[in-house]
Protein backbone atom coordinates (compact mmCIF):
# COMPACT_ATOMS: atom_id res chain seq x y z
CA UNK A 1 0.00 0.00 0.00
CA UNK A 2 3.07 2.36 0.21
CA UNK A 3 4.33 1.77 -2.97
CA UNK A 4 0.78 2.75 -4.30
CA UNK A 5 0.84 5.91 -2.50
CA UNK A 6 3.90 6.85 -3.57
CA UNK A 7 2.83 6.02 -7.13
CA UNK A 8 -0.35 7.82 -6.83
CA UNK A 9 1.59 11.13 -5.71
CA UNK A 10 3.74 10.59 -8.36
CA UNK A 11 1.04 10.61 -10.77
CA UNK A 12 -1.02 13.59 -9.32
CA UNK A 13 2.18 15.44 -9.57
CA UNK A 14 2.74 14.63 -13.58
CA UNK A 15 -0.97 15.06 -14.36
CA UNK A 16 -0.86 18.51 -12.28
CA UNK A 17 2.25 19.87 -14.53
CA UNK A 18 0.42 18.39 -17.68
CA UNK A 19 -2.68 20.52 -16.75
CA UNK A 20 -0.45 23.77 -16.58
CA UNK A 21 0.97 23.04 -19.87
CA UNK A 22 -3.33 22.21 -21.46
CA UNK A 23 -5.15 23.69 -19.13
CA UNK A 24 -7.44 20.57 -19.89
CA UNK A 25 -10.31 20.16 -17.27
CA UNK A 26 -10.04 16.36 -18.20
CA UNK A 27 -6.57 16.38 -17.23
CA UNK A 28 -7.46 18.69 -13.94
CA UNK A 29 -10.56 16.24 -12.89
CA UNK A 30 -7.91 13.36 -13.04
CA UNK A 31 -4.89 15.31 -11.01
CA UNK A 32 -7.52 15.71 -8.40
CA UNK A 33 -8.68 12.01 -8.54
CA UNK A 34 -5.19 10.81 -7.77
CA UNK A 35 -4.83 13.19 -5.22
CA UNK A 36 -8.10 12.05 -3.84
CA UNK A 37 -6.64 8.47 -4.11
CA UNK A 38 -3.53 9.12 -2.82
CA UNK A 39 -5.20 10.65 0.52
CA UNK A 40 -7.62 7.77 0.57
CA UNK A 41 -5.01 5.07 0.93
CA UNK A 42 -3.20 7.35 3.43
CA UNK A 43 -6.39 6.90 5.54
CA UNK A 44 -6.56 3.53 5.14
CA UNK A 45 -2.99 3.41 6.39
CA UNK A 46 -3.81 5.10 9.48
CA UNK A 47 -6.91 3.23 9.86
CA UNK A 48 -4.97 -0.44 9.65
CA UNK A 49 -2.44 1.17 11.98
CA UNK A 50 -4.91 2.76 14.69
CA UNK A 51 -6.83 -0.51 14.70
CA UNK A 52 -3.64 -2.19 15.99
CA UNK A 53 -3.78 -0.21 19.54
CA UNK A 54 -4.45 -2.38 22.48
CA UNK A 55 -7.57 -2.74 24.09
CA UNK A 56 -8.73 0.07 26.88
CA UNK A 57 -11.39 0.47 29.88
CA UNK A 58 -13.33 2.64 27.75
CA UNK A 59 -13.04 0.63 24.60
CA UNK A 60 -12.93 -3.16 25.87
CA UNK A 61 -13.28 -4.83 22.51
CA UNK A 62 -10.24 -2.92 20.73
CA UNK A 63 -10.36 -0.72 17.95
CA UNK A 64 -10.42 -2.82 15.23
CA UNK A 65 -13.27 -0.79 13.92
CA UNK A 66 -11.06 2.07 13.11
CA UNK A 67 -10.55 0.21 9.78
CA UNK A 68 -14.21 0.46 8.92
CA UNK A 69 -14.27 4.27 10.05
CA UNK A 70 -11.37 5.42 8.01
CA UNK A 71 -12.83 3.48 4.86
CA UNK A 72 -16.23 5.28 5.14
CA UNK A 73 -13.93 8.64 5.54
CA UNK A 74 -12.59 7.77 1.87
CA UNK A 75 -15.53 7.28 0.98
CA UNK A 76 -16.49 10.61 1.57
CA UNK A 77 -13.16 12.48 0.66
CA UNK A 78 -13.71 10.60 -3.01
CA UNK A 79 -16.76 12.31 -3.26
CA UNK A 80 -16.28 15.52 -2.10
CA UNK A 81 -13.12 16.12 -3.62
CA UNK A 82 -12.77 13.69 -5.91
CA UNK A 83 -16.46 13.67 -7.23
CA UNK A 84 -18.02 17.16 -6.59
CA UNK A 85 -15.00 18.87 -8.02
CA UNK A 86 -14.37 16.82 -11.43
CA UNK A 87 -18.77 17.94 -11.47
CA UNK A 88 -17.98 21.28 -11.38
CA UNK A 89 -15.34 21.87 -13.61
CA UNK A 90 -16.79 20.04 -16.02
CA UNK A 91 -20.09 22.32 -16.07
CA UNK A 92 -17.63 25.22 -15.90
CA UNK A 93 -16.04 23.51 -18.77
CA UNK A 94 -19.27 23.24 -20.74
CA UNK A 95 -20.59 26.51 -20.36
CA UNK A 96 -17.33 28.25 -20.79
CA UNK A 97 -15.69 25.91 -22.89
CA UNK A 98 -11.65 26.51 -24.00
CA UNK A 99 -9.30 25.12 -26.37
CA UNK A 100 -6.97 22.59 -25.19
CA UNK A 101 -3.40 23.66 -25.10
CA UNK A 102 -0.74 21.52 -26.39
CA UNK A 103 -2.89 18.16 -26.42
CA UNK A 104 0.37 15.66 -27.11
CA UNK A 105 1.50 16.66 -23.96
CA UNK A 106 -1.96 15.49 -22.23
CA UNK A 107 -2.06 11.93 -24.50
CA UNK A 108 1.68 11.02 -23.30
CA UNK A 109 0.68 12.06 -19.69
CA UNK A 110 -2.50 10.08 -19.74
CA UNK A 111 -0.57 6.70 -21.52
CA UNK A 112 1.92 6.46 -19.07
CA UNK A 113 -0.90 6.99 -16.74
CA UNK A 114 -2.76 4.21 -17.64
CA UNK A 115 0.13 1.54 -17.89
CA UNK A 116 0.87 2.39 -14.42
CA UNK A 117 -2.70 2.49 -13.17
CA UNK A 118 -2.99 -0.86 -14.99
CA UNK A 119 -0.02 -2.91 -13.24
CA UNK A 120 -1.96 -1.31 -10.06
CA UNK A 121 -5.22 -2.58 -10.69
CA UNK A 122 -3.69 -6.20 -11.78
CA UNK A 123 -1.73 -6.19 -8.57
CA UNK A 124 -5.18 -5.66 -6.56
CA UNK A 125 -6.94 -8.33 -8.72
CA UNK A 126 -4.24 -10.65 -7.83
CA UNK A 127 -4.70 -10.06 -3.77
CA UNK A 128 -8.31 -10.09 -4.17
CA UNK A 129 -7.97 -13.06 -5.93
CA UNK A 130 -6.52 -14.93 -3.27
CA UNK A 131 -9.13 -14.47 -0.92
CA UNK A 132 -12.52 -14.01 -2.62
CA UNK A 133 -13.10 -17.50 -3.50
CA UNK A 134 -15.90 -18.64 -5.44
CA UNK A 135 -17.32 -15.47 -4.89
CA UNK A 136 -17.90 -13.28 -7.71
CA UNK A 137 -16.38 -9.90 -7.80
CA UNK A 138 -19.98 -8.12 -6.87
CA UNK A 139 -20.70 -10.81 -4.21
CA UNK A 140 -16.70 -10.20 -2.55
CA UNK A 141 -16.96 -6.45 -2.10
CA UNK A 142 -20.21 -7.00 -0.73
CA UNK A 143 -18.86 -9.43 2.10
CA UNK A 144 -15.43 -8.70 2.32
CA UNK A 145 -14.67 -7.86 5.92
CA UNK A 146 -11.27 -5.94 5.52
CA UNK A 147 -12.29 -2.71 4.20
CA UNK A 148 -8.70 -2.57 2.36
CA UNK A 149 -9.11 -4.45 -0.93
CA UNK A 150 -12.14 -3.55 -1.85
CA UNK A 151 -11.68 0.43 -1.75
CA UNK A 152 -8.50 -0.20 -3.91
CA UNK A 153 -10.06 -2.54 -6.01
CA UNK A 154 -12.47 0.02 -6.84
CA UNK A 155 -10.24 3.57 -6.62
CA UNK A 156 -7.82 1.43 -9.44
CA UNK A 157 -10.92 0.46 -11.65
CA UNK A 158 -12.12 3.81 -11.37
CA UNK A 159 -8.99 5.41 -11.92
CA UNK A 160 -8.34 3.34 -15.09
CA UNK A 161 -12.06 4.12 -16.67
CA UNK A 162 -11.88 7.95 -15.52
CA UNK A 163 -8.37 8.17 -17.72
CA UNK A 164 -10.33 6.80 -20.58
CA UNK A 165 -13.17 9.19 -19.95
CA UNK A 166 -10.18 12.17 -19.85
CA UNK A 167 -8.67 10.63 -23.15
CA UNK A 168 -11.74 10.36 -25.09
CA UNK A 169 -12.91 13.79 -23.95
CA UNK A 170 -9.57 15.72 -25.06
CA UNK A 171 -9.07 13.70 -28.07
CA UNK A 172 -13.08 15.10 -29.26
CA UNK A 173 -11.92 18.13 -28.19
CA UNK A 174 -9.10 18.68 -30.40
CA UNK A 175 -10.68 16.35 -33.03
CA UNK A 176 -13.73 19.18 -33.53
CA UNK A 177 -12.15 21.82 -32.02
CA UNK A 178 -14.88 22.33 -29.38
CA UNK A 179 -13.51 22.76 -25.52
CA UNK A 180 -16.84 21.41 -24.09
CA UNK A 181 -15.75 17.69 -24.63
CA UNK A 182 -13.36 18.61 -22.16
CA UNK A 183 -15.54 19.30 -20.06
CA UNK A 184 -17.93 16.34 -21.02
CA UNK A 185 -14.74 14.17 -19.85
CA UNK A 186 -14.50 16.13 -16.29
CA UNK A 187 -18.34 15.81 -16.14
CA UNK A 188 -17.91 12.16 -16.62
CA UNK A 189 -14.89 11.23 -14.28
CA UNK A 190 -17.32 13.47 -11.63
CA UNK A 191 -20.00 10.83 -11.94
CA UNK A 192 -17.68 7.61 -11.57
CA UNK A 193 -16.05 9.00 -9.11
CA UNK A 194 -19.76 9.71 -7.05
CA UNK A 195 -21.15 6.10 -7.95
CA UNK A 196 -17.87 4.49 -6.44
CA UNK A 197 -18.04 6.90 -3.76
CA UNK A 198 -22.09 5.84 -3.02
CA UNK A 199 -20.50 2.00 -3.51
CA UNK A 200 -18.13 2.56 -0.75
CA UNK A 201 -19.77 4.61 1.66
CA UNK A 202 -22.94 2.02 1.91
CA UNK A 203 -20.67 -1.12 2.59
CA UNK A 204 -18.47 0.99 4.93
CA UNK A 205 -21.63 2.23 6.77
CA UNK A 206 -22.57 -1.48 7.14
CA UNK A 207 -19.31 -2.94 8.35
CA UNK A 208 -19.33 0.30 10.78
CA UNK A 209 -23.01 -0.58 12.07
CA UNK A 210 -21.66 -4.15 12.67
CA UNK A 211 -21.89 -7.09 10.36
CA UNK A 212 -22.31 -10.65 11.26
CA UNK A 213 -19.80 -13.42 10.01
CA UNK A 214 -20.07 -15.40 6.82
CA UNK A 215 -22.71 -17.94 6.91
CA UNK A 216 -19.95 -20.68 6.20
CA UNK A 217 -17.65 -19.41 9.66
CA UNK A 218 -21.13 -19.41 11.70
CA UNK A 219 -22.17 -23.07 10.26
CA UNK A 220 -18.58 -23.85 11.29
CA UNK A 221 -18.52 -22.28 15.30
CA UNK A 222 -22.59 -24.26 15.46
CA UNK A 223 -20.26 -27.57 14.12
CA UNK A 224 -17.82 -27.11 16.59
CA UNK A 225 -19.77 -26.52 19.39
CA UNK A 226 -22.11 -29.59 18.88
CA UNK A 227 -19.02 -31.80 18.50
CA UNK A 228 -18.01 -32.10 21.46
CA UNK A 229 -20.39 -34.33 24.12
CA UNK A 230 -20.56 -31.45 26.77
CA UNK A 231 -23.44 -29.61 24.41
CA UNK A 232 -26.00 -31.01 22.83
CA UNK A 233 -27.00 -28.52 20.86
CA UNK A 234 -26.95 -24.81 20.23
CA UNK A 235 -29.80 -23.32 21.24
CA UNK A 236 -28.82 -19.95 19.27
CA UNK A 237 -26.06 -18.08 18.10
CA UNK A 238 -24.96 -14.24 17.58
CA UNK A 239 -21.94 -13.81 15.94
CA UNK A 240 -20.07 -9.63 15.06
CA UNK A 241 -17.37 -8.82 13.49
CA UNK A 242 -15.30 -5.89 15.69
CA UNK A 243 -12.68 -6.00 13.16
CA UNK A 244 -11.56 -7.78 9.91
CA UNK A 245 -9.59 -10.15 12.23
CA UNK A 246 -11.60 -9.96 15.25
CA UNK A 247 -14.88 -11.80 15.72
CA UNK A 248 -17.25 -11.80 18.43
CA UNK A 249 -19.00 -15.24 18.98
CA UNK A 250 -22.30 -15.71 21.97
CA UNK A 251 -24.13 -18.49 21.96
CA UNK A 252 -26.46 -20.04 24.51
CA UNK A 253 -26.09 -23.84 24.49
CA UNK A 254 -27.74 -26.98 26.40
CA UNK A 255 -26.23 -28.68 28.42
CA UNK A 256 -27.31 -31.79 30.66
CA UNK A 257 -29.34 -30.40 33.72
CA UNK A 258 -27.59 -33.25 35.65
CA UNK A 259 -24.18 -32.20 35.44
CA UNK A 260 -22.38 -30.27 38.03
CA UNK A 261 -21.14 -26.91 37.19
CA UNK A 262 -17.92 -28.01 37.69
CA UNK A 263 -18.38 -30.56 34.43
CA UNK A 264 -20.48 -27.49 32.99
CA UNK A 265 -17.32 -24.71 33.17
CA UNK A 266 -15.06 -27.56 31.97
CA UNK A 267 -17.50 -28.23 29.05
CA UNK A 268 -18.03 -24.85 28.31
CA UNK A 269 -14.02 -24.72 28.36
CA UNK A 270 -13.34 -27.18 25.90
CA UNK A 271 -16.31 -25.77 23.76
CA UNK A 272 -14.52 -22.70 23.39
CA UNK A 273 -11.16 -24.57 22.45
CA UNK A 274 -12.80 -25.93 19.44
CA UNK A 275 -14.35 -23.14 18.43
CA UNK A 276 -10.81 -21.14 18.34
CA UNK A 277 -9.58 -24.64 16.75
CA UNK A 278 -12.23 -24.18 13.54
CA UNK A 279 -12.25 -20.43 13.54
CA UNK A 280 -9.13 -19.01 14.49
CA UNK A 281 -10.54 -15.15 14.41
CA UNK A 282 -13.22 -16.02 17.06
CA UNK A 283 -11.13 -14.16 19.89
CA UNK A 284 -13.72 -13.26 22.10
CA UNK A 285 -16.49 -16.43 22.85
CA UNK A 286 -19.19 -16.25 25.38
CA UNK A 287 -21.16 -19.43 26.13
CA UNK A 288 -24.32 -19.25 28.19
CA UNK A 289 -25.07 -22.73 29.27
CA UNK A 290 -28.92 -23.58 29.46
CA UNK A 291 -31.81 -26.75 29.57
CA UNK A 292 -32.64 -27.07 25.89
CA UNK A 293 -36.71 -26.41 25.30
CA UNK A 294 -38.24 -26.08 22.27
CA UNK A 295 -40.41 -23.53 22.46
CA UNK A 296 -36.87 -21.42 23.16
CA UNK A 297 -35.01 -22.39 20.70
CA UNK A 298 -34.17 -19.67 17.74
CA UNK A 299 -35.91 -21.54 14.78
CA UNK A 300 -35.34 -18.68 12.20
CA UNK A 301 -31.10 -18.99 12.86
CA UNK A 302 -29.75 -19.37 10.00
CA UNK A 303 -26.60 -21.31 11.30
CA UNK A 304 -28.47 -23.33 13.36
CA UNK A 305 -30.81 -24.62 11.04
CA UNK A 306 -27.86 -25.36 8.71
CA UNK A 307 -26.00 -27.61 10.65
CA UNK A 308 -28.19 -30.70 12.55
CA UNK A 309 -26.91 -33.27 14.35
CA UNK A 310 -28.23 -36.94 14.63
CA UNK A 311 -30.27 -37.68 18.07
CA UNK A 312 -27.61 -39.14 21.07
CA UNK A 313 -28.93 -41.50 22.60
CA UNK A 314 -30.32 -40.39 26.01
CA UNK A 315 -29.65 -36.57 24.82
CA UNK A 316 -31.76 -33.81 23.19
CA UNK A 317 -32.50 -33.78 19.79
Amino acid sequence: MLAALGANVGIAVTKLVAFAFTGSASMLAESVHSLADSGNQALLLLGRSRARQVQTEEHPFGFGRERYFYAFVVAVVLFTVGAVFSLYEGVHKIMSPEHVRSPLVAFVVLGIAMVLEGFSLRTAVHETNLVRGRNGWTAFIRRAKAPELPAILLEDLAALTGLVFATVGVALSVITGNGAWDGAGSLAIGVLLGCVAAVLAVEMKSLLIGESASPELERAIVTALESGPEVQRVIHLRTLHMGPESLLVAAKIAISGADSAALVAAGIDAAERRVRSAVPIAEMIYLEPDIYRPGKADATDPAIRAVRRPRRPGGSP
